[in-house]
């Protein structure tokens, strides 16, 4: 009988496993870097929407998927189809407006059948009450490990959701200059304590009570603008990630193309050339 796509696939990364020594050393924990990295660079295809390029990166994504699983499997702890299976059951619970024989009870009248709200809703009410996931807050179910921005914006998300958010974007763009304000506040002690005149980036050596205290308050202020901005970002549903790493892009293309120009000319990238330098960058502000 002819082979499942997915068991000759399964079969490809069990020989691998088997026969390559890096392969050989991995284990779940030292796996999680290059999975990091898999899933980064599939999102970057997504960004890009480069179809050919998602399809390669997918399928490094499921490969790391399927080994990290796989290295279960070998200690006993579990198995890949069992993995499968444990998803395809969540998927039937957590959708009882799709599936009938779902153990999840479905909230959807025929009025609302296609609200995605409702349906995000329900996922979460099926998760706490038929699988007791309850926790005690809301921003428990927020891993611990995720990066600051993805936790900070996760965080909210789960708080606006339990109803703690606020009523219009106008009152959220007020909190931001408020907060951004109040950060002014305490450069301005930042600036008379540590006599800082601006001029060059600043570097925090506190070496009095009175220093740290500045510093840590500028720092606390920073924070909250931060905080602020990325919940300014979500009333206007924006991923900060995925902006930000546009953002970085768009940077990393004017920039290396200010390093061309630079070195097309014999010049050094120094501040003795910055007159040079942003020439060049509003040069590519024109390509990109």
């Amino acid at each position: 009988m002819k082979k499942s796509t997915f068991e000759n696939f399964f079969e490809i990364v069990k020989a691998v496993r088997v026969g390559c020594p890096w392969d050989k050393e991995q284990t779940p924990l030292s796996l999680r870097s290059t999975f990091f990295e898999e899933t980064c660079e599939a999102i970057d295809a997504l960004t890009q929407d480069d179809s050919a390029h998602v399809k390669e990166e997918l399928g490094d994504v499921l490969l790391n998927v399927i080994l990290i699983a796989y290295l279960f499997e070998e200690k006993g702890l579990f198995t890949v189809e069992e993995t499968i299976n444990a998803i395809a059951e969540k998927l039937v619970r957590r959708h009882p407006h799709v599936f009938a024989q779902s153990e999840g009870k479905s909230e959807f009248s025929e009025e609302s059948k296609n609200n995605a709200e409702k349906a995000l809703n329900q996922w979460e009410k099926i998760k706490e009450n038929v699988e007791g996931r309850k926790s005690d807050s809301v921003l428990d179910s927020v891993p611990e490990n995720f990066p600051p921005i993805l936790k900070a914006y996760k965080e909210l998300k789960k708080a606006a959701k339990a109803g703690f958010d606020w009523n219009t974007l106008s009152e959220v763009k007020m909190k931001f200059c408020e907060e951004l304000a109040e950060m002014h506040d305490a450069l301005i002690d930042v600036e008379q304590v540590f006599n800082y005149d601006g001029k060059s980036p600043f570097k925090a050596i506190a070496k009095t009570e009175n220093e740290k205290k500045a510093y840590l308050h500028l720092e606390e202020e920073y924070g909250d603008v931060l905080h602020c901005f990325l919940n300014y970002g979500r009333w206007l549903g924006l991923d900060p990630n995925i902006a930000l790493q546009r953002a970085m892009k768009k940077f990393e293309f004017r920039f290396k193309h200010v390093e061309e120009g630079i070195k097309a000319k014999n010049l050094e990238m120094s501040h003795d050339f910055h007159r040079e330098m942003m020439d060049f960058w509003n040069e590519a502000k024109g390509k990109r």
